[in-house]
């Protein structure tokens, strides 16, 4: 009829990993008086003593150890203790390692027992607490042999280790059943000494797991007097004097920690009244003293020794509102005065961009910042990069120079899971290395989008294909229009080591430089594993979130004239620049201007093209007679001549 509670605790209250911690809680919380069992010292009835060396203070500040002699070997745990540590989940194997245990449990320390005949000298021997020697080896309890580590502390004599600090006893040392005199070990290992070295070796033991989390550093003498008394009771034997190293410098004192009135409301957000604050801290065993009134009063809060978790204000501010109950604090809504953000006409929102690209079959990809430099490297290999002090791994050891890096990476792996057609995006930070900006690096936002495959899904009512220049240009430049001033950005031949010559473009507006669109090389296709022609492009948001705003005019009660001209030019005349000079010289009756055709073949000069350009006269004031089509007409014709050497097509 027994029933068995299982507690779960966070890392920080290892000192509820005993019944006395447990009890203290219980108690806490239920405004119940906790009766501590009284812990009398066992009188010494020999002088047997082992001589106590700790090499390192910081971590163990405190080691006690005693000689017990003349026990029965025949003698057996009672039935009493064996049930209590069989319902706590602990196996009896003889008296002395019970009794251990059964303090670990009690009080929530943990203890070891050598085996005094098996140490260096006897009851002369000299116990060293020491860090392991390189290669040194050690005999675990589990007959398991393991080469320490430096940083491991050891308990050790003269001649070798005899144990793993707070951690696992040695089998060289180990108490049997023939043991008849023993060395008590109790000890306080700083946490951090401990910290994770158990796992080093595969190991988690019942000592570890408190050592780590950190036990009282005063109870190590409650602890070696109750186990002696257990132990003469059980076995019998004779006693020898307490012997303790220590050092004061390095053993935690009592902390005194400030609560304050104005902090303990504003983190709660619930008024406690004094006395009850004062009850709570006192019920937690704290001694409490207080200055000040109202919302200037402070407490003045002594830590126990046994609370090591409490170190600063917020601490004690928790333990107030977890024994008032968090579901006594009343829910407040948050109150605050609602304004209407500003929105600017001329800014546009990211969140626009995207929706451009998810329409046109896009999909947001968002990967790290931090890349394989030996990609980067492929696409930008004059380039400069930042290198992360403590990378990930060493294929995320660089800051990305552009969006590409990943998108790229992002590609070779759908492709490689049979995914033909990939469209992906990406909007992040870049990281470029330059000593006149701030911590040395300019952080720029981009955009960016890699395309592969075929244009649309394969279907049964057209053919099949694949993605070209002028698909993730078209995508690029449905981007620009949500400026409401695509004619600003301009599109030239470029030069981009990553890109293919003569299949690049860098897009620039008023001189500056916005970003590129082209296909990624083909030897840099083949180094990145990627199947088929990929294109890429990148645009600085800073230069596109900018929006211009759209002016209404009155549509022209008159009637427009489209006057088609074509132009011949040389074959590396950029078209965009012919619009550009038309536009300049065509004044105000030119309201559109359109290129719908351009051929190269019969009829053309090698190495020159035709262009065919629609021109669309309008006045809003009156019916524009032949006449003054005619002058624009051959203002543009004559400024092309001689600007660009065109001609008009025969």
């Amino acid at each position: 009829n027994d029933v068995t509670i299982d507690v779960d605790l966070t890392a920080n209250r290892g000192d509820c990993l005993g019944l006395k911690g447990l009890a203290r809680e219980v108690g806490v919380l239920n405004s119940l008086a906790v009766t501590e069992p009284t812990i009398t010292a066992v009188v010494p009835t020999i002088d047997d003593a082992l001589t106590i060396n700790v090499e390192a203070n910081e971590a163990c500040p405190r080691y006690l150890g005693r000689v017990i002699k003349g026990i029965n070997p025949s003698a057996t745990t009672p039935l009493w203790m064996v049930e209590k540590l069989r319902r706590c989940g602990t196996r009896a194997i003889d008296p002395a390692v019970d009794v251990t245990n059964y303090v670990l449990l009690e009080l929530g320390h943990p203890m070891h027992a050598f085996d005094l005949a098996k140490l260096d000298g006897g009851v002369n021997a000299k116990i060293t607490v020491r860090f392991a020697n390189k290669e040194e080896k050690l005999t675990l309890l589990d007959e398991k042999e393991v080469t320490l580590k430096e940083g491991t502390l050891v308990i050790a004599d003269e001649k070798k280790a005899l144990a793993m600090a707070g951690i696992f006893g040695g089998l060289e040392s180990g108490v049997t059943t023939n043991t008849t005199d023993i060395f008590l070990e109790s000890a306080f290992f700083a946490p951090l000494a401990i910290l994770g070295k158990a796992r080093q070796y595969g190991l988690h033991t019942d000592s570890s797991h408190r050592y780590e989390r950190g036990i009282d550093p005063t109870l190590q003498f409650d602890a070696i007097e109750r186990a002696t008394e257990l132990l003469l009771e059980i076995v019998g034997g004779q006693a020898g004097p307490v012997v303790e190293a220590k050092s004061d410098a390095d053993i935690p004192q009592t902390k005194e920690v400030s609560l304050r009135r104005e902090k303990l409301d504003g983190r709660i957000g619930h008024h406690i009244g004094d006395e009850q604050v004062s009850e709570i801290l006192t019920r937690l065993g704290f001694t409490v003293s207080t200055t000040g009134e109202g919302v200037a009063k402070v407490w003045q809060v002594i830590v126990p020794a046994y609370r090591f978790d409490i170190k600063i204000e917020v601490d004690l501010i928790e333990e107030v509102a977890r024994i008032f109950g968090y579901n006594n604090i009343p829910n407040i809504a948050p109150k605050a005065a609602l304004k209407m953000c500003e929105k600017k006409e001329a800014k546009l929102s990211l969140i626009n961009l995207k929706q451009v690209l998810v329409n046109r079959d896009y999909q947001e990809a968002i990967t790290y910042s931090f890349v394989d430099p030996k990609v980067q490297a492929l696409l930008h290999p004059d380039q400069a990069v930042m290198t992360l002090p403590h990378p990930i791994s060493s294929e995320m050891s660089v800051m990305r120079l552009s969006l590409w890096t990943g998108l790229l990476q992002s590609m070779v792996y759908n492709q490689n899971r049979q995914q033909g057609r990939v469209r992906l995006f990406e909007a992040g930070l870049r990281f470029v290395p330059d000593e006149s900006a701030e911590n040395g690096v300019r952080q720029q936002n981009m955009l960016a989008g890699v395309i592969s495959g075929l244009r649309v899904d394969e279907h049964w009512s057209m053919e099949k294909a694949a993605t070209d220049f002028y698909d993730i240009k078209g995508d690029v430049e449905a981007l620009l229009a949500l400026t409401c001033d695509a004619q600003g950005y301009e599109f030239s031949k470029a030069e981009v080591d990553a890109l293919h010559p003569g299949q690049t473009a860098q897009i620039t507006k008023n001189g500056v430089l916005v970003g590129h669109v082209g296909t990624l090389h083909p030897e840099l296709e083949r180094k990145l594993g990627l199947n088929g022609r990929t294109l890429i492009f990148e645009l600085l948001l800073s230069e596109v979130l900018v929006q211009k705003i759209p002016e209404a005019s009155d549509i022209s009660r008159f009637p427009a004239n489209r006057r088609d001209l074509a132009i011949v030019v040389k074959e590396e005349v950029d078209a965009k620049k012919v619009l550009q000079l038309i536009e300049k010289v065509g004044g105000n009756y030119l309201i559109d201007l359109n290129l719908f055709d351009v051929y190269q073949g019969q009829g053309i000069e090698e190495g020159y093209k035709s262009l065919a350009i629609a021109l669309v006269l309008q006045d809003t004031s009156k019916t524009l007679e032949e006449k003054d089509i005619t002058d624009v007409i051959d203002r543009v014709v004559e400024t092309l001549k001689t600007e660009l050497n065109a001609s008009l097509r025969d």
